[in-house]
């Protein structure tokens, strides 16, 4: 399944390190950290997808993110629980969502009117460290969002990239 992600800052990054010592007790701990805006479709169809894209996002501005916080999924629809991620608030990546969902139908449960913009940190563990964890205050990292990214979920590797606005 090929992806469109929102690449994120280093300050980001920085953070999701920070918290590492706090996330080793999850089964699966994020290496690699951007935030999911849209699933496009299998993997034979790259040309046909990328092209669609950038179609649906013809005159699309940058537009403004800021990490706000850290929550959690207790029952995600899919994999282990929970799920510990950043809150992204973002209007703009909301829109830009709702765009391509016109183009690339919705996976029920995940996208469309269910679709929560986060940096997945940590699955599968302790609820209680969890909510532990969304207790934490952290300060706000804002930054701009002028590009995307094309992602193989196979290998989980960046492709190509989209540059904002389009």
């Amino acid at each position: 399944m090929f992806s469109l992600n929102v690449p994120v800052p280093g300050r980001v990054k920085q953070l999701a390190s920070e918290l590492y010592p706090e996330l080793v007790v999850f089964e699966t701990v994020r290496e690699n950290h951007s935030c999911l805006l849209k699933r496009l479709g299998d993997a034979d169809q790259v040309a046909h997808l990328q092209h669609r894209t950038h179609r649906a996002l013809e005159g699309a501005p940058a537009v403004e993110a800021a990490i706000t916080g850290i929550d959690y999924f207790e029952e995600p629809p899919l994999g282990s629980a929970p799920v510990v991620y950043l809150s992204v608030d973002s209007p703009g990546l909301e829109r830009l969502h709702d765009d391509l969902a016109t183009v690339f139908p919705p996976i029920e449960g995940l996208e469309g009117e269910d679709y929560v913009p986060h940096v997945t940190l940590a699955r599968g563990g302790d609820l209680a460290t969890a909510e532990r964890l969304a207790d934490r205050e952290i300060d706000p990292i804002r930054f701009i969002v002028s590009e995307l990214t094309f992602v193989d979920g196979t290998y989980r590797l960046p492709v190509s990239r989209i540059s904002l606005p389009a």
